[in-house]
Order: structure tokens, then sequence, then C-alpha cells
């Protein structure tokens, strides 16, 4: 049977895993009578919630007597180093764009790698059936960022389909209709995409492109086989990139991908895209070989980390009463793990050992992290996000990651989100109006000007924005930025808030909390007014005495809480403070909870 190995690419929300649904759907993937959910390679409960792609995911289709090995990837960046290492297990790419938004940022930053490698694309664009659609417009910005990808002339000379994923159907005109499904896509493909290049006669070589913790087979290595052929039980061994021997070892079983099932085959053949079980150390862009190989397979180097964060052991009183998992030794194994398969996280120990520097590409990154953390049982605490700076080595000078931001929003609220900017040390390179009375701003921003940026511009711009971002380059240090205004209301005492205590200080600001919640000193229960902090009795009950008042007492009623999601509270505490985090609840508390200490580190801060 012949093999095509094709990844699909797309910013987030162009259709990239509907299409998939399609695909599988339209090949006879699927028995008649099956149920079966909607976006279907979106696994995982956080990945359904958010409505993005996390984990780059395998599946095949068979037509016509060619298996066509399909790759779903991650559009955000912050989980880029998933699509770096796809590129190398596909000879094809499927770039899908929306008919309305044009290519986006996330789109640009994988078709830059795609081309990189090598690839040859094909472009479709996607939701034609939009009212606001702007076919030929978008074909245009298309060639035009292939062009300034410097792509080649052949890469240049792509082939267009058109068509509506939802609706199931592709066509090589945008005027012709769903008659045909998805069979010109299919065909496109066959005649497009070259058959996998394989090394005729030589010894088994794969590279580690995903890692998996499987409950019965154990650690599973995902690539493709680039030469010879790997059966059960033979033995391996796993060499690093500099050649050194990582491990030696017996293939325990292989499994490859059939439609959404992964299925024990007998014999793993050259370009085809199989999971392997039974060895214990090798891991992501690792070669696993025939014991006479001495010379590793070349491995796509990996964008660096540009945000880190503190993982820290939850030393709050309320730590170990809602989770079970709470040692330092606990999350340590677990971060260790999670770095294991995911090669753009990097973890460092501190030399206290009771807390983790936890480096990656971007805040959704970390916080898609410490949300499966949370809902695995652990308890933690986790600082703000920070850069991660660099030093020019010529110049000495301090350098930051700048990330490119291009927002859509409507015209209106333009000038709120270009002085918001300005103000975050933002340049703009690009303004131009974007169709249905919108505009799309394109800044050079600083990172850190960005950490908590989203919920602000979703404020000024009454929700209608949508703000995409892509790691540009190192640049000179900004200067300083403005940081947050307003202090924070800090209980002064541990046990359960009363509602009176909290309705008499809603004049000092916004509370975060509800009456009857756990408190403890130390922890920020609402937001002040002023700069300052203040430390606050929200545990304080009305006096009561025997004598019978003569007005009837009134009820209490109190403003709703301001509610602090993961993200929101991680881009809205200070550098002084922590997100206490556990499987059902995230506050927010001082690092240091007793008063005396906190005075000691302001003087301390001062000083310096």
């Amino acid at each position: 049977m012949q093999l095509r190995n094709i990844a699909i690419i797309a910013h987030v929300d162009h259709g990239k895993t509907t299409l998939v649904d399609e695909l599988l759907k339209q090949s006879g993937s699927y028995r008649e009578n099956q149920r079966v959910v909607e976006r279907v390679m979106d696994s995982n409960d956080l990945e359904k919630e958010r409505g993005i792609t996390i984990l780059a995911k395998a599946t095949s289709v068979v037509w016509k007597d060619t298996r066509i090995n399909i790759v779903d990837t991650p559009g955000h960046a912050d989980f880029g180093g998933e699509v770096e290492r796809i590129l190398n297990m596909v000879d094809g790419a499927i770039v899908l764009v929306d008919a309305a938004e044009g290519p986006m940022p996330q789109t640009k930053f994988v078709v830059g790698k795609a081309l990189k490698v090598g690839l040859k694309p094909i472009v479709a664009i996607n939701k034609v059936d939009r009212p606001d659609a702007r076919i030929h417009e978008v074909v245009d910005e298309v060639f035009d960022l292939f062009a300034n990808l410097d792509a080649t002339d052949e890469q240049l000379d792509f082939p267009i389909l058109y068509g509506s994923g939802r609706n199931g159907w592709m066509a090589l005109s945008p005027d012709a209709g769903p008659e045909e499904g998805m069979s010109p896509l299919f065909d496109l493909v066959m005649k497009h995409v070259p058959a996998p290049t394989v090394e005729e006669g030589a010894p088994f070589k794969m590279i580690g492109t995903l890692l998996e913790a499987n409950p019965f087979l154990g650690r599973m290595i995902t690539g493709r086989i680039t030469s010879g052929t790997v059966k059960p039980n033979q033995t391996i061994k796993v060499l690093a990139g500099d050649g050194s021997v990582v491990e030696q070892g017996r293939v325990s079983k292989i499994l490859a991908f059939r439609g959404l099932e992964r299925t024990a085959i007998e014999l793993g053949e050259a370009g085809d895209i199989v999971a392997i079980a039974g060895l214990v150390k090798g891991t992501v862009a690792d070669t696993f070989c025939a014991l006479e190989v001495t010379e590793a397979i070349h491995a796509q180097p990996i964008d660096p980390p540009t945000v880190t964060m503190s993982f820290l052991v939850n030393d709050s009183p309320l730590a170990g009463t809602e989770g079970d998992k709470v040692t330092s030794r606990m999350i340590r194994d677990r971060l260790l793990k999670e770095a294991e398969g995911n090669v753009a996280l990097k973890i460092e120990e501190s030399a206290e050992k009771d807390s983790f520097f936890v480096s990656g590409r971007g805040e959704l990154q970390l916080a898609v992290l410490i949300e499966t953390m949370r809902r695995e049982g652990f308890e933690l605490a986790v600082s703000r996000p920070r850069v991660v700076f660099r030093k020019d080595d010529a110049t000495g000078e301090i350098l930051e990651p700048i990330e490119e931001v291009v927002i859509d929003v409507d015209e209106e609220y333009s000038s709120v989100v270009v002085q918001k900017m300005s103000e975050r040390r933002a340049d703009m390179v690009e303004m131009r109006p974007s169709g249905g009375n919108r505009q799309r701003l394109v800044f050079y921003a600083p990172t850190r000007g960005l950490i908590g940026y989203q919920s602000e511009l979703l404020t000024d711009t009454r929700g209608t924005a949508i703000m995409n971002r892509l790691f540009h380059a190192y640049a000179p240090h900004k200067g300083d930025l403005p940081g947050r205004r307003n202090g924070v209301l800090i209980s002064n005492d541990i046990g359960e808030a009363v509602a009176y205590a909290l309705w008499n200080l809603e004049d000092r600001g916004p509370m975060m909390i509800e009456p009857g919640w756990k408190v403890y000193q130390g922890m920020i229960v609402g937001e002040h007014t002023r700069e300052n902090d203040l430390e606050v009795n929200v545990l304080k009950g009305k006096k009561l005495t025997n004598i019978r008042s003569a007005g009837k007492d009134e009820a209490v009623r109190l403003t709703p809480p301001i509610r602090m999601t993961l993200e929101r509270a991680l881009a809205w505490i200070q550098d002084d403070e922590l997100v206490e985090v556990t499987p059902k609840s995230i506050r927010l508390r001082k690092m240091h909870l007793d008063p005396n200490e906190r005075k000691k580190y302001e003087r301390a801060g001062a000083a310096a």
C-alpha cells in the first residue's frame, strides 16, 4: 500500500480539527451507525473546554489504496514546540486559512517552519460560506505571506482549494458546491504530496517526535521510520543528539495509526508513522535505531522559552485540605515528567529544593500545565510570570523578548488600543482596514508588557477585540513599564469570612471572597481603592445585645465579588504575591504571610 504523510496547519479557530473530523468520516473510518463526538481529535478535557488544540495528534485514513497519515497540529504559538517536531514526520502540509480573517500570526509561525524544512504546501481556503468572506483578497494575502517567508518558486506555485470543513466539502473553485465532498482534497494530496523518502537497504532509524505515558505499555515514543524495518522483540538502541548511547532495550510493542484507533502491528516499515513501547529512557529528539547505527539523525532546533514562573510548595495554613499531592517531591516528579514530553519547557530546581523555575513559550502554555496539575490533585503556589532576559555577548546589553501582536478591533475602539499599547512600550508597524468596519493593528511589543493585557483589552473594547501573539525576536531592553496601580486588602486573621464584615469593608474596594469562605493571615481578600496595601478584618461579626432594637435589622446586601480565573490571577498579582492553586480553589496571597516579615522584605527592597 502506498503512503502519504501530511500535517494540517492553521491558526486557532480556522477549522483544522473539524476538517479532520470530515476527512475521517468521508474516508470510511467510522461505521455507518457509529456515534462520533464533535472535534474527535481534541481528546483531553482542557482542549474541549477551550476549543483549542494543545497536543499534536496523528490519525490515518485510507483513500483509493493509499494510506494517508494526518497530523493535527496546535495553532497557538505557545505550543509551537509540538509543531516544530511534527514537521519532521511529514512530506506535505495543508495550510488552512479562514476566508474572512486571512492568514494570522500563528499561521505565519507554523508555515515559516514548514517552508524552512522544504515542505510544499496545499492552501485550503475554509469557511467560504461566511457572509463576510473575502476569498480573492485572502488568496493574495497568503501569497504575500509565503513570499515574505522566503518561499522557493516551487513552494509559491501552490494549489488552492475552496470549501467549508464544517459542511464537509472542498473544491477547486469557490463557486463549486458540496457535490464532490472531500474527494478533491484527497486527490490533490495524492498528486501533490510526495511519497515518504526512505533510505533503501539501510538499517532501522527513527527520530522520536511525541512522547506519552500509557498505563499498560509504559513510555511510548511516536515518530516516522526513516529507514529499515522494526519488529516486536527486536533489540534497538537510543542515541542522543551528540551520538552518545542513551540506552539499549527491547521493543515490546509497535502500534500504528489506523483510523482513530492504534493497532498493534508485526512490522514497522520505512515511511510509516508508528509508536514504539518498551524503552525507558529514550525521549523526544533522540534517535531510535538498530544496534549497528552510530550516527544520530539531526533534530530541528527548538525556539527558546521566553516566560518563566516559580512553582512552590503550598505552605499556607490551608495546605493539604483540598488536594492530595502537596510535597515538593511529587511536584518535582510531575514537572520532570512533563518536561520529558514537552521539549519547549525547561525545569530548574532552586538551591533550597522547595521551588522550581519553569520556563516556557508563553503564559497560556504554563497556565494549561498548572490547570492540568490541579485537576490531577496537586496543590501548589505559583508566582507572577516573568520574562527570560538575555545578555548580548558582543555589547553586554540586556535583551528582552519582543512579540508581534495582531489586534483585530472595531474602528471605534482602535484609539484606546493604540494608547494602551504605547503605554506598554509597543511600536505600531501596521494599521489597515480588515473588512466589516474593523481594523487590524500590528505592533511589536515587549512580552512583559503583554502579561495581563488580554482581559484589559476585552474590557476596553467591550469584548469585540481579538488579539494574537507570536514571538518575534530578542531586542534591547525597553525600560520600565507601568504596573498595577491599586494595592490589595489583606486578611489579618484566620477563620471564615463574615457577611457583616465584608459589607462594612465595601467602601475600601471590591472583594474577591464570599461569606463563609476560609481565609488566613496574609491572604488577599480584595482590591484596595488606593495604591497602598491594607490589612482588614473579615471575621468581625455584628455585636449583639439582649436589647431589642426599635428598627428592624436590614438584610446585608453584598456586591458580587471579583471572580478570579487562573489566567486572570496570574496576570493580576505583583512580584511579592502568589497564586495558591488547589483542585477546588484559586486563592491569592502575599509571599510573606506574616506582616512583620512583609515589612522586612519591603525595607530590604527599598534599600536595594
